[in-house]
């Protein structure tokens, strides 16, 4: 399985960005998918997950009234629309996606989001 992230950049706060991740491979074996975001110094953390077939989401506290997350299984692509956003949201933003029967994750290269004040 191939994720490739895409839809990052420099925004001011209070704009809006879309990420995209395209799996490609053996997406068949994907479960959950999920976005995770790292910012300097800090630890990897969860941002928001959904499942296979996209009737389940949560969301980190942090962003929950502001990011959804989404899903077409059809395209192989999930999506996360980030609005109302926040400099404390300036991070490298992963795309996760769960084995379905084993304990394996795979991941793309992240995509930058820089949020301005």
């Amino acid at each position: 399985v191939q994720l490739v992230e895409s839809g990052g950049g420099l925004v001011q706060a209070g704009g809006s960005l879309r990420l995209s991740c395209a799996s490609s491979g053996s997406t068949f074996i994907i479960k959950t998918m999920a976005w995770y975001r790292q910012a300097p110094g800090k630890q990897r953390e969860l941002v928001a997950a959904i499942t296979s077939g996209g009737g389940s989401t949560n969301y980190a506290d942090s962003v929950k009234g502001r990011f959804t997350i989404s899903r077409d299984n059809a395209k192989n692509v999930i999506y996360l629309q980030m609005n109302s956003l926040k400099p404390e949201d300036t991070a490298v933003y992963y795309c996760n996606a769960a084995h379905r029967w084993l304990v394996r994750d795979y991941w793309g290269q992240g995509t930058q989001v820089t949020v301005s004040s």
